[in-house]
């Protein structure tokens, strides 16, 4: 199975429909899905010279911002869309 990494055009491309002031977001963790705030964009090279691009999260302790709100992780597809239970009909008090 071949694996093809996002590319920076490629995030530049998405990011260019979003908002420009909204702040920035790192989802981590499918089977426990938390938010990050992201701070750092470190351009380097990997082991076979190639250059590589890692977004980095910060590194004061408000960084991990708890958990990912549930509609991110159903549209990321890490978690399955859960429905209300359906409701019963009240019952009338007697007294």
């Amino acid at each position: 199975m071949t694996h093809t990494e996002m590319t920076v055009g490629d995030l530049i491309d998405r990011l260019s429909a979003c908002d420009r002031s909204a702040p920035l977001r790192l989802a981590m963790n499918p089977f426990f899905p938390m938010a990050h705030r992201l701070e750092q964009v470190i351009q380097t090279q990997d082991r076979d010279g190639r250059t590589v691009v890692y977004l980095g999260e910060g590194r004061d302790a408000e960084t991990q911002l708890g958990t990912l709100p549930p509609e991110v992780a159903v549209q990321l597809a890490w978690q399955a869309p859960v429905l209300a239970p359906p409701r019963r009909p009240r019952r009338a008090a007697r007294g």
